[in-house]
């Protein structure tokens, strides 16, 4: 009995580190990164991982091999999922979210992404139930032409809160996000 309490003791073990090992391993090509917007009472935080183009192809219609296709959902970012906090009530794109904290995901296309604000939070960045979504609201997509090479997130203050920038490759995503 001792012998087989040992066994699974040093196999939860290994699990543990190799859990543990994976996600620094993972982190080492998409490390972590925080945007944070503060203005006129509003804070926003948004934490997620960012990955890099690597020559690879991003965004593109599915039979592109794309590595993020139009029409599928995105993690919006890498490794976990990507949180989103509000300390105040906000409209995204006009539509109402109650302050707190989310997941972050879209879906993109072309010209206009879909942004979708879930209530799940903690979940690695693969695993999404589209039933815990509260939001979905549109977000103009703008062809740049420079490249980026990192994802990225970042804030434009504006009037009565701000527009979230999703940037990466020859794309940017412009989400307005305003106090209600």
């Amino acid at each position: 009995m001792i012998k087989l309490l040992r066994i699974v003791l040093v196999l939860l073990a290994l699990l543990a580190i190799g859990f543990v090992g994976m996600r620094f391993y993972t982190k080492s090509f998409s490390p972590s990164d925080t945007a944070d917007f503060s203005h006129n009472g509003l804070e926003i935080n948004v934490d997620y991982c960012q990955p890099a183009k690597k020559g690879r192809l991003i965004f593109g219609p599915q039979n592109s091999k794309a590595l993020v296709p139009y029409g599928k959902w995105w993690r919006t970012g890498a490794n976990e999922a990507t949180v989103i906090t509000f300390n105040k009530d906000v409209l995204i794109s006009g539509k109402p979210l109650k302050a707190g904290s989310y997941t972050l995901f879209t879906i993109p296309e072309k010209d206009v992404w879909t942004i979708i604000i879930n209530e799940e939070v903690g979940q690695w960045g693969l695993s999404y139930d589209p039933t815990r979504d509260i939001l979905h609201a549109p977000a103009a997509a703008i062809n740049k032409s420079d490249s980026v090479e990192k994802f990225y997130i970042d804030f434009n203050e504006q009037g009565n809160g701000a527009d979230m920038l999703l940037r990466w490759d020859k794309v940017e995503v412009v989400v307005p996000i305003r106090i209600q």
